[in-house]
This record gives structure tokens, sequence and C-alpha cells, in this order.
């Protein structure tokens, strides 16, 4: 059963991030351009000038944000930021979207249209100082997660309901093929949004406008749903001493009324990986 985390109304939760170093959970209000944490009880956020949208760690005090025109080294402790490289800085229609490290220590995030504007966004990978553009032509990037041998990575486009598999390179992480088709939801009334991989190799993936997050084996069968109280969720990540809790952030945008936009936490019997190390 899904318990409210936090009860603070985000337009746009997302991105999801369990420090693992800290214990500690940090999402964003894309919309609302703030980084939020709970730390000792209490909750804290950090305003920014533009949409910032996901987070990877560095060390203790030090996370990477994806942010609407660049990547950011982040200093938890003085919420001071320096530049780490442009993320698409010259095009004004995008904003960054979905992210999260990879096991060689990379960074993926996917951008879009800032009102989704069709075949606006790409996907990149930021691996040891270079920026590389893996896929484009997509209108909402999301999903990105990791199979615990390493293997493939996952990402979706939600416009197309698909969320593929890609085989990675075991040496660096990089993509080599074609993505193959994971899950094809494209004939169901509701979106894939941020998905997370679990210890088992199980994709969980938060599902917008069906108010639940569904968890599918490696093969794509569906084992499980998770309820939680508003439609628009948004994206799951593991967290908790044991990983075993799932947090979800969720969205308020459209006007929907309370508890939309709250970020919850459910109890299960799985258990998460631990988020990779960003390596800059």
């Amino acid at each position: 059963m899904a318990e409210v985390f936090s009860a603070t109304t985000c337009a746009l939760g997302e991105g999801p991030l369990w420090h693992p170093e800290r214990q500690q959970l940090f999402w964003f209000d894309i919309l609302g351009k703030t980084l939020l944490t709970v730390e000792d009880g209490q909750e804290r956020s950090w305003a920014f000038d533009d949409y910032v949208s996901a987070a990877g760690w560095v060390d203790r005090d030090t996370l990477v944000i994806a942010s609407a025109n660049a990547l950011w080294r982040f200093d938890i402790a003085t919420g001071e930021r320096a530049h780490l490289i442009d993320l698409e800085a010259d095009d004004p229609v995008t904003r960054s979207n979905d992210g999260r490290a990879d096991p060689w220590g990379g960074f993926w995030t996917g951008t879009m249209g800032i009102n989704a504007e069709k075949g606006a966004g790409a996907i990149y990978r930021y691996y040891r100082g270079e920026l590389r553009r893996l896929y484009g032509g997509i209108t909402i990037s999301n999903a990105i997660c990791f199979a615990p041998d390493r293997s493939c990575a996952y990402w979706t486009d939600t416009k197309r309901g698909v969320i593929y598999r890609q085989l990675l390179d075991p040496d660096h992480g990089w993509p080599y093929g074609a993505p193959e088709v994971f899950l094809d939801v494209s004939g169901e009334d509701f979106g894939v949004d941020g998905a997370v991989v679990d210890a088992a190799g199980n994709l969980w993936n938060a599902q917008w406008g069906a108010s639940r997050v569904a968890c599918y084996d490696a093969d794509g069968t569906l084992l499980a749903t998770y309820p939680v109280p508003t439609p628009q969720a948004s994206c799951p990540a593991f967290g908790g001493a044991d990983l075993s809790t799932l947090f979800v952030t969720t969205a308020a945008d459209g006007g929907l009324p309370t508890p939309a936009g709250q970020t919850f936490k459910i109890a299960t019997d799985a258990r998460g990986q631990r988020e990779h190390q960003v390596i800059l």
C-alpha cells in the first residue's frame, strides 16, 4: 500500500534518486525548477533558474544534475553548482527529462521539448568528460535504467508507448547493435514513464495515467502492479536501508487535486540495485 513520503505538491515530480552513502532520497519538481530531499526528518529544497530533472551521485556530498541546458556538479552542503558540459544549450525548445547513472560510471540523460514538441528530444551519455548523443527524434525521453548483469540498458519514448532494450559493450558501456522492443503497450490508454531495474533483473515502470507502477520480468511478462492514489505516476526508485522500499514521484500538472504531485513510498518484497556512482 502506498504511503505519503512527502506531502509537498510537485507540478511534475520526477527523477527520484536514493543516495546510498547518505541514505537519503532526492527528487525534482521539474516545472517548479526545484530539487527536494528529506534530511534528518526535515524537508529541504533548492530553487534553480532553469528546469532540473535528474541526478546521479558523485560522492557523499556531490551530485551531477541535468538541467535544461547543461550538466552540473552540485554541492549538497552549499547549494553551489559548477558547469560540467552543455546539454542542447543552443536549443531553447528543449529541456532535460529522465536520467540515471550506468554501471560504468557514466550518466545517461534524455531531453524533450518543453511543450513535448514531436521528435525534439534525444538521449545522451556523459562518460569521462564526453557527452555523446545516442538516440534522436524522441518526443518524451523516459525509463532510462540498467540490468544488474550490465548486459543492457532500457529506455523509452513515452509518446511511442514502447520500452526498448539496448545491448551494451561490457568493457565501457557503450551501446552496440540496434535497440530491440522489450515491451509494447502502445495500444494502452496510459503512458510508460520512468523506470528502474531491481537486483533480480525485473523492470519497474511508472505508468502515467494508470495510477500505478508495474513490475515486469526480463522477458517482459507482467508480474505485479502497485497502485498509487493519483493518476500521474512519473518515476520509481528503490531505497531504504535494505533497498526494498519503492519511492514513487507523481505530478499535479493539469490541475489534478491532492494527493497529485506528492511523493509516495511502498513496501515491497523486492530488493533494488544500489544506485551507481558517477565517475567524473
